[in-house]
């Protein structure tokens, strides 16, 4: 799992890697249909429950089948966030309404690239697990598991021996983060399967969301308070304020009520979303997303597809002069130096923080992408510190790509981070199941020490790869560490991988590939599972 609250510190090997290197590092084509694919295969291996028989990543088992069991709650299926198999709550909302936003904006592309379905099915395996968390109109299960003594533990999900315990947020412990959150996941994928024809299901989940939202406002209170377990993995550190914003704004695109733009525009000030200007986008801090999500409003009211008053104008043009904050210091052009700009590798890869940082530029990727867009549906420049001629519609998309390339490859260690692509790429993932025997083949048990004696220490490279997984990625010098135990950069999140369906959709149709249908990942885990392991 990701940390970004800077508690820990791993001292990581590292390798010299020339400047020659990077003044050489090729930038070649890449394949984004097969980018995509792939990105989408990974969220079956971090499927938690009952696994389905379509299931694609045959060394995958059935787990977590007693979850809420001991609350006497359902609370079966849902995603394991990264290479463990806690079920957090708010990065996994945060990762469902990141694959449905890219969806919505760039489905076209997922659709010619066959994949469609697949990307469907993703999405609904968050929200069904969505659905049975929201037990109660103001009672959302925020987390199973204990991260805690997950971490003493190297055993495949299958043979798991760890405290399943839940804990939810209610009236009396509130956590508007996680019940945001959650409210924008369903919002935004309730807009997804309106699309797709599904107005049934749509509906269900727009009433869960509409009920969330009231929750977490009515009730307004931090998560990590409520649910003190999570604050040495997913703390908040930027409060609740942002997620209310953002949850209002996706359920006025999904319902076009007014009340929901009002909530968000009256309120964008004492927020912060008019005042926060960051230089980064994650499952903790919002205010870049919902800033260029904001943008995409001055789109509809240009097309007459919305009204907006002088005074609302005039707040969402604030919400979007934020927004293009983190635009210009993601692409180093805001005035004032290094203190308003992201931080950058010297073969210029946004460089936030040690830990997973892969993430942040996955993030940047798709809201540059997005609010690229923007820029040209409006036939506007892009403004750094006010100022006209910062670039264009295309600059920013540039930009976006170059992130994206770096992920597939372009880059110093010539190393795709996004596992299975390309000739090389990360061998030894810090990952349990991935780096364990397939529990198809092999049933023994694995005990909670055994694994690491057996799978975590041994040298040798995973015998599966986390297909789709971005992983961590290099550190601050473009050095990467193919190792299990460095895990800050090893470790891959559902989060990391989510921006990028959106970002590699719009690529592919961008560079006119010709999508092609392609297998899983080997004959043996294409073919049909025997009824024994369904």
């Amino acid at each position: 799992m990701s940390d970004v609250s800077g508690r820990f510190v791993v001292a990581a090997a590292v390798v010299a890697v020339s400047l020659a290197v990077v003044a050489t590092a090729a930038s070649a084509a890449h394949d984004y249909g097969d980018a995509l694919s792939k990105s989408l295969l990974y969220f079956e291996a971090q499927r938690s429950g009952r696994l389905p028989y379509n299931q694609r990543v045959r060394w995958r088992g059935h787990s977590g089948l007693t979850d809420g069991l001991e609350q006497g709650v359902d609370l079966v299926g849902g995603y394991y966030d990264a290479g463990d198999h806690v079920k957090f709550g708010l990065p996994m909302a945060f990762t469902v309404t990141l694959l449905s936003w890219g969806v919505l904006e760039y489905g076209d592309g997922v659709s010619a690239a066959g994949e469609l379905a697949h990307a469907l099915q993703a999405i609904k395996w968050g929200t069904d697990y969505f659905i049975k968390a929201h037990t109660a109109p103001n009672e959302l299960w925020a987390q199973v598991g204990d991260g805690d003594s997950d971490h003493y533990c190297w055993q495949r999900p299958e043979d798991m021996t760890t405290s399943r315990r839940a804990y939810k947020v209610d009236a009396e412990n509130p956590g508007s983060e996680v019940a945001a959150e959650t409210a924008a996941a369903m919002a935004a994928a309730s807009l997804v399967f309106r699309r797709a024809g599904d107005a049934h299901y749509a509906h269900l989940l727009l009433h869960h969301a509409q009920q969330l939202f009231e929750f977490a406002d009515k009730f307004r209170g931090r998560y990590d308070e409520s649910v003190e377990v999570v604050k040495n993995y997913y703390p908040s550190s930027s409060g609740y304020k942002d997620e209310l914003l953002w949850a209002a704004l996706w359920l006025h695109r999904a319902t076009g009520r007014r009340d929901y733009l009002e909530y968000a525009l009256a309120n964008a000030d004492d927020f912060g979303g008019t005042g926060w200007a960051v230089s980064e986008f994650s499952w903790d801090i919002k205010y870049a997303g919902l800033q260029v999500l904001a943008s995409e409003l001055l789109v509809e009211a240009k097309e007459r597809r919305l009204r907006l008053s002088p005074e609302e104008r005039a707040v969402v043009e604030q919400l979007r002069s934020k927004g293009e904050y983190y635009v210009c210091s993601c692409m180093n052009r805001n005035p004032g130096g290094a203190e308003h700009n992201a931080g950058r590798t010297p073969a210029g890869l946004l460089f936030i923080r040690p830990w997973n940082n892969l993430q942040y530029a996955s993030g940047a990727a798709f809201l540059l992408t997005v609010y690229s867009d923007v820029l040209s549906a409006l036939g506007e420049p892009l403004r750094c510190g006010g100022e006209e001629g910062a670039g264009e519609a295309g600059d920013v998309l540039a930009f976006a790509k170059s992130q994206a390339d770096y992920i597939l490859g372009s880059n110093p260690m010539r190393t795709s981070y996004l596992v299975g692509y390309g000739a090389a790429y990360p061998r030894r993932v810090h990952h349990r199941a991935a780096s364990s025997a397939s529990y198809r083949h092999d049933r023994d048990f694995i005990g909670c020490l055994q694994g690491f004696d057996s799978w975590y220490s041994a040298r040798r490279e995973n015998p599966h790869d986390l297909v789709g997984a971005v992983v961590g990625g290099p550190n601050g010098e473009d050095v990467f560490s193919d190792r299990r135990g460095a895990y800050m950069q090893t470790e891959a999140c559902t989060y990391n991988t989510a921006p990028m369906v959106g970002v590699f959709s719009k690529l592919m149709q961008l560079e006119g590939q010709q999508p092609q249908r392609r297998r899983p990942e080997t004959a043996e885990e294409a073919e049909p599972a025997p009824a024994e392991d369904l």
